[in-house]
């Protein structure tokens, strides 16, 4: 197993630059998670880690190794693919051994090392048979046994589980996760799927246009978010933004409040507001809650979805917003119906007004 580190990593294709300088330390046995809308180069890196891409400048050490020129066979790296890239010839035993047939190895040391991926991931009873006889998840089984076999210093995921229906997702989620633990491995794992991120990382990278927006585990991510940005796209459902002004500003608390809010002080720490500022008050559906008296916010019902777990609801406030609370399982709201809302404000996100605030979602 190995560490690995990213220094002022850059990738360009011409005058276009696609990865902006990044640095991210990977710690030994570490379970990194890069995610991240589609194009933000989250792919590209973990390439770039592979060997599958050039590294425009900068410096990529695995190991005690810098590996920046060397080839992808001799970085002690294994990759997984989002298209399995299984040979449909080949029996399940023969794909998996492939690598090792490759570098000649001996029948005994295939035999013991597909056995032992074979138990690992519980496929013993799927040798025998061909890609075209397995599901989508026991085909991305035999891709991970192909990479367990060459004991690989670092195990490398590119959005392993995309092809697959939600419950198969779910189920390799959880096989992954119990992988990392019985091997110990170093893995990064690319995925726009941010409850995968919060479920299998012990770091996440929240990558957006080729550059870091924040490193951490995941909840501290989702409960002290650097920015917007990271604030919206961990989360569902999604972060609430509202505009607001501040009224006033006393040590680290600042008030604020706007046409549906009332005054509330929340924690100012990401900025130094000053009164007359409009700002961003950031609220997680989850920590909003029917109020008991007069509340904080005031809407009326626009819509509810029954999940089962939770209420969803829509509320258009009264300032012609609209505004997402998870409610309580057994909840029912008449459309239409006048609802006040609470929250706790050690709990709620203030931002400053940044250039684009208003697109990180329609709130």
């Amino acid at each position: 197993m190995a560490r690995i580190s990213l220094k002022n990593l850059k990738k360009s294709y011409g005058q276009t630059h696609v990865i902006k300088g990044v640095d991210i330390e990977i710690e030994d046995g570490e379970f990194c998670v890069f995610v991240g809308p589609s194009g933000c180069g989250k792919s590209t890196l973990l390439r770039m880690i592979a060997g599958l891409e050039d590294i425009s400048s900068g410096s990529l050490v695995i190991g005690e190794r810098e590996v920046n020129d060397l080839p992808p066979a001799q970085r002690g790296v294994a990759m997984v693919f989002q298209s399995y890239a299984i040979f449909p010839h080949m029996t399940v035993r023969e794909n998996v051994a492939f690598g090792l047939t490759i570098s000649g190895a001996s029948k005994e040391e295939k035999d013991a090392k597909v056995a032992e991926a074979a138990r690992i991931l519980q496929m013993e009873h799927l040798l025998d048979r061909r890609p075209s006889q397995l599901s989508g998840g026991q085909r991305q089984r035999v891709a991970i046994g192909r990479a367990i076999v060459r004991k690989p210093q670092v195990f490398l995921f590119d959005e392993p589980l995309s092809n697959l229906d939600a419950a198969l997702r779910m189920d390799m989620r959880m096989e992954i996760g119990k992988l990392h633990n019985q091997l110990g491995a170093t893995m990064v794992y690319v995925t726009h799927d941010q409850v995968e991120a919060m479920t299998l990382a012990d770091k996440i990278v929240v990558l957006k246009d080729g550059q870091v927006m924040q490193i951490g585990a995941p909840m501290d991510l989702y409960h002290d978010p650097a920015n917007l940005f990271v604030a919206g796209f961990l989360g569902a459902p999604s972060m609430n933004f509202l505009k607001v002004k501040v009224h006033g500003v006393n040590g680290g608390k600042v008030l604020v409040s706007n046409g549906a809010l009332d005054p509330v002080e929340v924690s100012g720490k990401r900025a130094l507001f000053k009164v007359g500022d409009e700002a961003i008050l950031g609220l997680r559906p989850q920590y909003l809650s029917v109020a008991q008296g007069a509340g904080k916010l005031h809407g009326a019902v626009a819509l509810t979805e029954r999940l089962g777990a939770e209420t969803v609801v829509e509320i258009a406030l009264k300032d012609g917003n609209p505004l997402i609370a998870a409610l309580s399982h057994d909840a029912v709201f008449d459309i239409g119906a006048q609802m006040n809302l609470d929250f706790d404000p050690d709990r709620a996100h203030l931002f400053p007004n940044e250039p684009g605030a208003g697109s990180v979602n329609k709130h």
